[in-house]
């Protein structure tokens, strides 16, 4: 048994609505969750593997991150397994509709990367409000037929 006291129905509702919200992004910029980790740890944190490939780095993965200070990043994995290299931050709203992280995925990609250094925004949010925000989006997975996230570590 756990007792109720340890807070894990608070990371038990992050989780479930991240993964509601990474389902839908990841079906947006067309690939499936299973395309999809998250971290629990703080800040919360999220990775989407992409299809994608840039026309000046074909040899290299993409990816969307997220984390719950930054929002959506544009990432470029590297050869020495090193953090990814960003090339574009979203901006603005921490959780964007899906539809707005795909147009920034699309922007990106016909950029061929970004055209200026990323800068991080900060855009700190209550937990209890972000919570309330990605549980919009939450739904029962195991029903619908959508494979578990990963936990990343």
């Amino acid at each position: 048994m756990i007792s109720l006291l340890t807070g894990i129905e608070a990371d038990h509702d992050l989780r479930c609505g991240l993964a509601g919200y990474l389902t839908e992004v990841s079906a947006a910029v067309g690939v499936g969750a299973e395309s999809c980790a998250v971290d629990l740890d703080h800040p919360a944190s999220a990775y989407v593997a992409l299809d994608a490939r840039l026309p000046g780095r074909p040899d290299r993965d993409m990816a969307l991150l997220w984390d719950e200070r930054h929002g959506w990043a544009f990432a470029m994995e590297t050869h020495s397994g090193e953090d990814l290299l960003v090339l574009a931050y979203l901006g603005g709203d921490l959780v964007p509709p899906p539809a707005d992280v795909a147009r920034f995925v699309a922007a990106i990609e016909s950029a061929g990367g970004s055209l200026a250094a990323p800068v991080p925004p900060d855009r700190r949010t209550d937990l209890s409000d972000l919570k309330a925000r990605l549980l919009r989006y939450r739904r029962d997975l195991w029903s619908a037929g959508v494979p578990p996230l990963r936990l990343a570590g």
